[in-house]
């Protein structure tokens, strides 16, 4: 074979075994060229412009937001009680039989109302020596003490104020006393007597029946200012070495949320829990709460001499990012140009978002922002399709 021809079908081998070489290499630098772009992409800032029509259709506001002081909180169960402070026990000081009753669990009593009429055998005594004593110490003041000798004179003085010191201590009322000394019918000595609330409030126990015998001591019913209740929480030591007597909070039962102070930390810790007990006092002036309910309850744990600077957003102007981050939509200069800023939330409380990070001034989507951020998930699909 001739030697050019040889060397010419080397040369032609070596050309069609390059060539799939070439495409092999352009092809995977255009790919690299697509993934990149891809990459920037996905990265690029998430801005989007919507027409006022589109805004007024989603119900979309702006609302420019300042910096403000917020502390910081903690959440809690507490039990409410009755506030100890604004609550008596009614209870008879000798033994008596209750032979009626004037009110009923739950009726609200005001100051010096009668409670229950009770009789004794030790009640009659003292009476009528309260009559005894009592027509004693007026003949002889009418007698005078030139008539009277000094020492009588001060005995029947003294055997008529104890006559009525003892029937004060075992339950007459002041009222009770004067009717019975004027009244000329001695059978008013028959041993009964009232029970009276001391103080304006609610019947909130009962435990007795008419007829029964009631020892002494013995709580008949309690009486306690509902306008003011206590609320109990327990929390770790820890968390209680960071709250400070004086310190807000707020109470929150069937969607309403009532105001509350921190009015003790109870410094000895629950036997049972090994937990430190802080009381709270919240005002109940529309009679919603009561002892025994079980309430959600949020204590500042700052200190209100130093608190944070953040801004406060409402829950709906805080969404969720695919990558699991929080966010929030800003207007940025004109009107109806938006982009995603992620931020760093510190707390939830009472439908609000507290953020950290970010200037006063910023004008937020603070309502409609899943919208804002629909449209421009469309926009990022319809780019990529492209």
């Amino acid at each position: 074979m001739n030697i050019k021809i040889v060397v010419l079908l080397l040369l032609l081998s070596s050309t069609f075994s390059y060539m799939p070489l070439v495409k092999a290499i352009d092809d995977h630098n255009n790919h690299a060229d697509e993934a990149m772009a891809t990459s920037d992409d996905d990265h690029q800032e998430e801005v989007i412009y919507l027409t006022s029509e589109q805004m007024k259709m989603a119900g979309i506001v702006v609302k420019s937001i300042p910096l403000q002081e917020v502390t910081s909180t903690i959440n809690a169960l507490g039990e409410v009680d009755f506030n100890r402070y604004k609550t008596i026990s009614i209870t008879p000081r000798i033994t008596a039989q209750l032979i009626q009753r004037h009110v009923v669990l739950g009726e609200k009593v005001r100051k010096g109302q009668v409670i229950a009429t009770l009789s004794s055998v030790e009640m009659a005594n003292a009476q009528g020596q309260v009559l005894v004593t009592d027509q004693e110490w007026k003949r002889v003041k009418k007698l005078g003490r030139k008539i009277v000798s000094e020492r009588r004179y001060i005995e029947t003085q003294i055997n008529w104020e104890l006559a009525l010191a003892k029937v004060k201590a075992y339950g007459m009322t002041q009222s009770e006393i004067d009717r019975l000394i004027k009244s000329t019918n001695f059978s008013r000595a028959n041993g009964r007597f009232d029970l009276v609330a001391s103080m304006e409030g609610t019947i909130l126990k009962e435990d007795y029946i008419v007829g029964q015998q009631i020892e002494q001591g013995q709580e008949l019913n309690l009486i306690t200012d509902e306008s003011s209740l206590w609320v109990i929480v327990n929390v770790s030591p820890l968390i209680a070495s960071q709250i400070s007597e004086g310190n807000s909070a707020t109470v929150k039962w069937n969607n309403k949320v009532f105001s509350a102070k921190v009015s003790q930390i109870i410094h000895s810790l629950d036997e049972v829990t090994r937990t430190s007990r802080i009381r709270l006092s919240v005002e109940n002036n529309n009679d919603v709460l009561h002892a025994g309910l079980f309430v959600n309850t949020q204590i500042e744990t700052s200190d209100p001499k130093k608190p944070t600077i953040a801004l406060v957003l409402p829950e709906s102007a805080v969404i969720r990012s695919a990558d699991g981050d929080w966010k929030i939509f800003v207007q940025q200069g004109e009107q109806g140009k938006f982009n995603s800023i992620e931020v760093n939330v510190l707390e939830t409380r009472n439908g609000e978002v507290i953020i950290d990070g970010l200037k006063s001034g910023l004008s937020v989507v603070i309502e409609g922002a899943f919208f804002v951020q629909s449209e421009i998930a469309k926009n990022s699909f319809s780019i990529h399709n492209h």
